[in-house]
């Protein structure tokens, strides 16, 4: 699908009118990544993309930024600062030109100095949080989205074959990741999605664990790997939990527990159904186990361009899932102290149901290391 510039900034110009203000402010981040099909970075300088609800949208650039402007084939207004200059002059000059008295803005992405900026140029100016409607845009993925996606997903996997056959007994989680990360590039990631998750043992039982440098893995430890590449400007987002050497009883009815809640998610999704329902689900039956103290997460989130956007899968959450959205399904168990348990992938819904984009076996899996 050959993207419109055009199509896209005018997909933007709509919500603007459904949220009632009189424009759009994008600033560099997933969204305004998708508007242009160009990515840029955020840091210290304001860059600002600005898209009417009714009229001709217009910038803000860096000056240092205009060659790699010229590639987007933007034809508004370009209002450019150099560095030595400073750029209240350049939002003066936007503001001005625009002729706006309201913009809705990233709350999630936008940070306060342009916040500020903007406030500076036109005081009166009324700026609303308008991240749920402008991310919104991103809920439904096209087949261009699918197709990268599934690309990204693929080198995790393959990444994720190298690094399991690859660990012994002794080895640093440190180390574990090092392969990890050395075969996501190797398989062809353009990037991480997110700095990975390699965690054993106790070290398993925390959700968010950094891996270890001073932690040797043992047998019968819990290994749990949450990670994934970035292609094409989209994310994988895959965990598996595998056990060295052997398994205890208790992993393996924890396991058994984790894998039942998965596949209970998959059970639920289809188009329509609410991320309440799903989550109901899933958590239910972690509830229904010996181990519902061990519950410390909700089922999932979205995925994209961002690991983690809309939709959250939730208890409280009664948002109507559409087809073509992605989400994870990744229930856990997590005994702190102990060790941990999450099975996670990623799922497209669909009219009569879903697909997993995820094909890495799930099953419990005991390393011979």
């Amino acid at each position: 699908m050959t993207h419109s510039l055009a199509n896209s900034l005018s997909q933007y110009a709509a919500v603007a009118r459904d949220l009632d203000v009189d424009a759009i402010g994008l600033v560099p981040g997933p969204n305004f990544t998708r508007a242009l099909n160009h990515s840029f970075m955020s840091h210290e300088r304001p860059f600002l993309l600005v898209i009417r609800a009714r009229g001709p949208a217009a910038a803000l650039v860096p000056n240092l930024e205009l060659r790699s402007w010229d590639l987007v084939g933007f034809d508004g207004a370009v209002f450019d600062w150099r560095d030595q200059d400073g750029y209240d002059a350049a939002f003066a000059a936007l503001m001005g030109h625009l002729e706006i008295a309201s913009l809705a803005v990233e709350g999630q992405v936008m940070r306060v100095f342009v916040h500020h900026a903007l406030k500076t140029a036109q005081p009166d100016l009324r700026i609303i949080d308008g991240e749920r409607a402008i991310s919104g845009l991103r809920m439904i993925k096209t087949a261009d989205d699918i197709a990268a996606m599934r690309s990204a997903i693929e080198i995790s996997e393959r990444a994720l074959a190298r690094t399991l056959d690859s660990v012994r007994i002794g080895q640093s989680e440190t180390d574990i990741e090092q392969v990890l990360i050395q075969s996501l590039f190797a398989e062809g990631a353009e990037d991480m999605a997110f700095g990975p998750i390699v965690a054993a043992g106790d070290n398993s039982a925390r959700p968010h664990a950094h891996a270890r440098a001073g932690y040797a893995v043992r047998p019968g430890d819990a290994l749990l790997i949450d990670f994934g590449a970035r292609k094409h400007g989209f994310a994988a987002d895959i965990t598996r939990t595998v056990f060295l050497q052997h398994a205890t009883d208790e992993a393996q009815q924890v396991y058994d527990t984790v894998l039942r809640a998965n596949l209970r998610g998959f059970e639920m999704t289809r188009a329509g159904v609410t991320a309440h329902q799903i989550d109901d689900a899933v958590t239910g039956v972690l509830e229904a186990s010996p181990y519902a103290d061990r519950i410390r997460t909700k089922t999932g989130h979205g995925l994209g361009r961002d690991v983690h956007e809309a939709p959250y899968i939730m208890r409280g959450n009664h948002l109507a899932l559409p087809a073509g959205t992605v989400y994870t399904n990744e229930p856990g168990l997590y005994d702190i102290g102990n060790f941990g348990v999450r099975i996670e992938d990623d799922v497209l819904i669909t009219d009569d149901g879903c697909t997993s984009l995820t094909t890495y076996p799930k099953e419990l899996t005991i390393l011979p290391c």
